[in-house]
């Protein structure tokens, strides 16, 4: 149990000392700011961002107005209004992702299969990457609109956006680590007669994981800010990402409000991203990998 306790520990403090190195950085740069009427000390020049109460509140006002209704006459708080926001926004985007990480992982497969197929289709991946989300949405809602097969929604919509930010880094990454076992193992297992899918099961995947765990952790990160594009883009209401809008248009009058909303987003992001990261213990030769940078 103290075991477990101080493993617990060790991976909540570096979280918790950037929490509060960032906090304390906000705070510095704000007291400098009013301090030197928003000048740079001793060299000059003025500083990139102001550091009026609009732009930058103080902290203790932000954390205040959580517990705040959100309205006038509400019985809703800001913070219940950015959890019910966050959870709508997760679900999403966890649609997305799932479907970002079939996708992804299925033409990492098929591009594994010759370097005919790779050199055809991995070049097209990268390419659509290139693509901006705000010209992209309008299209897939377009789209969405013209399919009678289901019974298309709008948060359909805002899903497909995350997974066009999700698959990218599963497949890329996905093939590599595909790719990775040594010729030996997989010599070993020709000499065994075993099926390309044996193969793939017992050496490819195991050997994947290494690469596969920080490109689901990058593409669950993509997934929250695809699916709070989109809900900006498209005007869907419910989410985190129509929240923060709709604060931004109160920024002048009350601007810890909007705050409130961004760093809802930055917690959903966190959140997310450790749950996705807990999948490693569930996958094929987790106990054995190593570090592996993106």
């Amino acid at each position: 149990m103290k075991q477990k306790a101080l493993n617990g520990l060790k991976r909540v403090l570096p979280s918790a000392v950037a929490i509060v190195a960032l906090c304390a950085l906000y705070e510095g740069y704000r007291r400098m700011g009013l301090a030197t009427d928003d000048q740079w000390p001793v060299v000059g020049g003025d500083l990139p961002v102001k550091t009026n109460q609009v732009t930058m509140p103080e902290l203790s006002d932000i954390v205040s107005r959580f517990f705040e209704p959100q309205q006038r006459r509400s019985s809703t708080t800001v913070l219940e209004a950015v959890i019910q926001g966050s959870w709508y926004t997760m679900r999403i985007s966890a649609a997305g992702f799932l479907m970002g990480a079939v996708i992804g992982m299925s033409l990492a497969i098929l591009m594994l299969r010759s370097k005919l197929l790779e050199r055809g289709i991995l070049p097209w991946i990268i390419v659509s990457q290139t693509i901006p989300l705000l010209a992209l949405a309008p299209v897939i809602v377009t789209w969405g609109n013209r399919i009678e097969i289901v019974d298309w929604q709008p948060w359909m919509s805002v899903s497909l956006i995350a997974t066009y930010l999700t698959f990218f880094p599963v497949a890329v990454n996905g093939l590599r680590g595909l790719q990775s076992p040594p010729a030996h193992s997989i010599e070993l297992m020709d000499s065994y007669a075993s099926t390309r899918r044996q193969t793939l099961l017992k050496v490819r995947l195991p050997g994947a994981v290494p690469y596969l765990i920080p490109a689901l952790k990058l593409a669950a990160a993509a997934s929250i800010i695809g699916s709070i594009v989109g809900e900006i883009s498209i005007g869907l209401p419910g989410g985190v990402g129509r929240l923060i809008l709709a604060y931004a248009q109160q920024a002048q009058t009350d601007p810890p409000k909007m705050y409130c909303a961004i760093i809802g987003a930055g917690v959903l992001g966190l959140v997310f991203t450790s749950a996705v990261g807990g999948l490693e213990r569930l996958m094929p030769g987790s106990r054995h990998r190593s570090d592996v940078a993106l």
